[in-house]
């Protein structure tokens, strides 16, 4: 099977209902949250976002986070809206004497993505407007933070108050922006693989998700012994299916079938037919090839290496 790539048809303006939305407001928001995270949200300034994991203390991710500043004493965080409810809870347990709030704030933003032209004809109302990704811009009544580019289309998240007009372009659908998603190769932790894999799994290490330099967080040190013992087995890949896939499937190699080689991370239908995925298996099985999903004899996987260098390939 062909790994079909991002038409040039994905332009567009998508609503997206599956990420919410947690704030936190405060004088210690982002010494609070440089302490949770894997990230630096100390340094974290009002032009740049940070995609950043949320781990237990065994360094598994409970739920990952792209964060920015809206002002110097408030922070948002999207995530995943089956996981919002858990782990505001969790979050909540380890403010103490911290001055901050934390809270549900998916009511009071809406959040839009923006691919190709749209986010062209977007940045042309910025001023200075910064095209690195992580990058944070203001525009309209909202931010824009650009994302990884999907099969060389640019992408961006526009987040803004739920009452704020989205920019007027054509419109996408949540699947087509959830191909593009997994097309970019970047993950968001869901239910079905919460508490499943480490950061380096989904190659966040790579894509500035882990600062190790930044100091404690829960699950600091099995994220820094994996990735400095060379301990590292398995990263995030590319996958096509013309059989459909769920987040959470289990895939076995041919060479190994007794037991899995991984899992499927995020799923998303292909415009012209099958299915794309982002897996996150063993090495040794993507080099050797054969891998399948839901059992040893299940729907055969294309797989292609992830859109971006590895850490240790840089």
């Amino acid at each position: 099977m062909i790994i079909q790539r991002m038409t040039k048809e994905l332009h567009g303006v998508a609503k997206l209902t599956h990420l919410g939305i947690i704030r936190a407001q405060g004088e210690d928001a982002a010494k609070f949250l440089h302490g949770q995270l894997t990230n630096d949200f100390s340094l974290l300034g009002l032009t740049e976002a940070r995609l950043a994991g949320f781990c237990n203390s065994k360094g598994r991710l409970q739920a990952s986070f792209i964060g920015f500043k809206r002002g110097a004493n408030d922070i948002l965080l999207l995530c995943s809206l089956d996981l919002l409810a858990a782990t505001l809870k969790r979050l909540n347990m380890f403010v103490m004497r911290a001055k901050l709030k934390l809270s549900d704030a998916s009511a009071e933003f809406a959040v839009f993505g923006i691919s190709g032209n749209a986010l062209d004809d977007a940045s042309k109302s910025i001023a200075a407007y910064k095209i690195n990704i992580w990058a944070k811009n203001d525009f309209l009544d909202g931010s824009l933070v650009n994302l990884y580019p999907a099969d060389g289309v640019a992408r961006a998240l526009w987040v803004a108050p739920a009452d704020a007009q989205p920019p007027a372009d054509d419109q996408l659908t949540p699947e087509q922006w959830a191909w593009g998603e997994v097309r970019s190769g970047i993950a968001t932790v869901s239910q079905p693989i919460f508490e499943a894999l480490v950061p380096q799994m989904l190659n966040y290490e790579s894509v500035g998700g882990v600062n190790f330099k930044k100091g404690c967080y829960p699950g600091q040190e099995v994220v820094a012994r994996s990735q400095f013992r060379g301990t590292l087995k398995r990263r995030a890949y590319l996958a096509a299916s013309v059989e459909p896939l769920q987040a959470g499937n289990e895939l076995f190699a041919e060479n190994d079938p007794t037991q899995p080689c991984g899992l499927v991370v995020q799923v998303a239908a292909a415009p012209t037919g099958g299915y794309a995925a982002i897996v996150s298996m063993q090495i040794s099985a993507f080099e050797a090839g054969g891998v399948h999903a839901l059992s040893h004899d299940g729907p055969v996987l294309t797989l292609s290496a992830p859109p971006y260098p590895l850490l240790a390939d840089i």
